[in-house]
């Protein structure tokens, strides 16, 4: 599938706190498409707050809190330094191995070094873990759109937004996929019924809006 970037479709690298621990505020977005996520694959991070997710030691004997060690990670995730995020994870979550935030940022991680496979595992763990939260049903989504798996992503992104009906990085996505969804039927009808008045139009209107360079890159009649 050639990276020929539709609407872009966000995928979120901070959670929502479980009920005992304090509010995170959604952080980052993935340059992905519903159609290759990991064709551009750049991130653009802000800083977590999460308050003290908990403490880990550094090699220098320090203390380091939770919300550190995540703007440590965004900060190598929005310069594409997956190598060295996956390892500060990893070794944060050897001694903090049921934190969400960071389980949801390797997931993060493994999609940009193209392990969408592994990225999956984490965010269906996570949702299974924690259902209330709905950044790793968003996440999930992302790579199910990347996939063409359009209902699979449809679902995911309702599920997410039943636990929370005001999270709006959700509701643009689901737009996104709707949008995918409507133009696949219509090209669909007008295959089946070229001549269906007005639809046509519509179909390249919708087509335009979710391939926004591709009229500039077709050849010219």
């Amino acid at each position: 599938m050639a990276c020929k970037p539709p609407t872009p479709l966000h995928h979120t690298a901070a959670t929502r706190a479980p009920a005992q621990a304090g509010p995170l505020r959604v952080a980052a977005r993935l340059k992905g498409t519903l159609a290759a996520l990991l064709c551009v694959g750049a991130l653009v991070a802000s800083p977590v707050a999460w308050g003290q997710a908990g403490a880990g030691g550094g090699a220098d004997g320090t203390t380091i809190s939770g919300a550190a060690t995540y703007a440590e990670v965004q900060r190598l995730i929005a310069n594409r330094e997956w190598v060295l995020a996956r390892q500060r994870l990893e070794h944060w979550l050897q001694s903090h191995d049921s934190d969400p935030q960071a389980r949801l940022l390797l997931g993060v991680v493994l999609a940009g070094q193209g392990d969408s496979a592994g990225a999956q595992r984490l965010y269906e763990q996570l949702t299974q873990a924690y259902p209330e939260l709905p950044e790793p049903y968003n996440n999930l989504a992302v790579l199910h759109a990347a996939a063409g798996r359009l209902p699979e992503a449809r679902a995911a992104l309702e599920w997410a937004l039943r636990f929370h009906p005001d999270y709006a990085v959700a509701h643009r996505n689901l737009g996104d996929v709707y949008a995918q969804l409507a133009l696949g039927h219509w090209q669909r009808a007008l295959a089946l019924q070229p001549d269906t008045p007005g639809l046509g139009a519509r179909a390249a209107a919708l087509r335009r809006l979710l391939h926004p360079g591709a009229a500039a890159d077709a050849p010219q009649q």
